[in-house]
């Protein structure tokens, strides 16, 4: 599946373990594998200049600063060559070890900005790096620039934390294209390293409740009618309760027949909560090398650069975590590829159009999946009500 990686290099141990991954996923995959490390030698040469008033009284003269900082220049910019070759040595010999073809790539600037263009301009379809650099201090989470990375690149990426890779991979799934091309590396993960894969799936009947319950506390009885609060209320917990516990496990379904259609048995989980906090829950008491998710949801909009869920997984989970870029629509009946979308009679997007509209993307959704498993080539207002029906809704 990846053709071309890109492993972020700095010589600290999460660094090790990265180069670790990327070249065994290189093995598997035939992969070419380019190890890159940035340095900042202008950067230390500005700080030096910023820092010439505080030097003592003999080098405050014209000709010995400019004496200085010609040393130092000569000194920063070599030694930081020096020293991104001999991280770039110990890539080469450990590729060379295991066979996989490499490259070797310098680059000097900002750290995080330098890796996110070599990501774009070299074409990579997967970066591997550390969760954290040699920066690292008691309460770090996650490191400045993998973060900075990770929210950047417009590939695959995989944060490695731990050396532990081979305990299993767990996959969120939430019946969006993101998650189902999240699986589809799940399994490249457990073809790599091994391990069982757990598909697992959160719908969150709580956030609605605390909602209503701001809600009803705020709005007078004259508002309350006009907002019809009871009918909304009724209508929340009718969908919540009946409505998103089977739409999730259809996901989970799906996510099954995809990984079959494919030869890998998995498991599947489905959760009560907020996503991120379920699955890093369950982090905790499972053994797992490695997470992976989406990089968005189903509620992504054009100004997102990461979904919630991928964003606190990156910054909490003690596992590696691989976020996917990617998208893969699938036919949920048979976990092959998806078909081309259904048409909508004018009554059914009529009726659509009465679902509240925070639950609206995933009824239209859940719809659909009726229609196609009845073998119907549109949607029509007949279809939606015999599925509202189904849905206990």
């Amino acid at each position: 599946m990846y053709k071309k990686i890109l492993l972020c290099l700095d010589n600290s141990k999460e660094s090790d373990y990265a180069m670790e991954a990327a070249l065994r996923i290189g093995v598997a995959c035939g992969s070419e594998v380019t190890g890159c490390h940035v340095y900042a030698a202008r950067l230390h040469e500005t700080r030096f200049v910023q820092m010439e008033a505080g030097l003592p009284e003999q080098y405050q003269s014209e000709t010995m600063l400019k004496r200085q900082r010609e040393i130092h220049e000569s000194l920063i910019g070599k030694g930081l060559n020096i020293i991104a070759d001999s991280y770039l040595d110990k890539f080469e010999a450990a590729a060379r070890d295991k066979g996989v073809v490499f490259k070797r790539r310098n680059r000097e600037g900002k750290n995080y900005f330098e890796l996110v263009r070599e990501a774009a301009e070299g074409g990579y379809d997967l970066v591997v790096m550390g969760g954290l650099g040699k920066g690292a201090v008691e309460y770090s989470l996650i490191g400045g620039v993998c973060e900075r990375v990770s929210r950047a690149v417009k590939t695959n990426i995989l944060v490695v934390k731990t050396d532990s890779f081979n305990a299993g991979v767990m996959i969120g799934i939430d019946g969006s294209p993101s998650a189902y091309a999240a699986l589809m590396s799940a399994l490249t993960l457990k073809k790599v390293f091994g391990g069982e894969v757990t598909a697992m799936a959160a719908f969150d009947p709580f956030f609605h409740q605390v909602a209503f319950r701001n809600i009803a506390g705020a709005l007078s009885e004259e508002a309350a009618k006009v907002f019809r609060f009871k009918e909304q209320e009724k209508l929340h917990d009718e969908i919540i309760d009946k409505g998103l516990a089977k739409l999730y496990q259809s996901h989970l379904d799906t996510a099954y027949k995809v990984a079959k259609a494919r030869g890998v048995e998995i498991k599947t989980e489905l959760l009560a909560g907020k996503a991120f906090n379920e699955m890093l829950k369950a982090c905790q008491t499972a053994t797992t090398s490695f997470v992976a998710v989406g990089r968005f949801g189903l509620h992504v909009v054009p100004e997102s650069d990461i979904g919630n869920t991928a964003e606190n997984l990156l910054r909490m989970a003690q596992a590696n975590i691989f976020i996917s870029a990617g998208q893969l629509h699938v036919d949920e009946r048979t976990g092959g590829p998806a078909a081309s979308a259904l048409k909508w009679t004018e009554g059914a997007m009529k009726r659509l159009g009465n679902i509240p509209e925070f639950a609206r993307g995933m009824a239209k959704k859940a719809i659909e999946d009726y229609a196609s498993g009845k073998g119907c080539a549109e949607v029509t207002e007949e279809i939606v009500g015999e599925a509202r029906k189904s849905f206990g809704m």
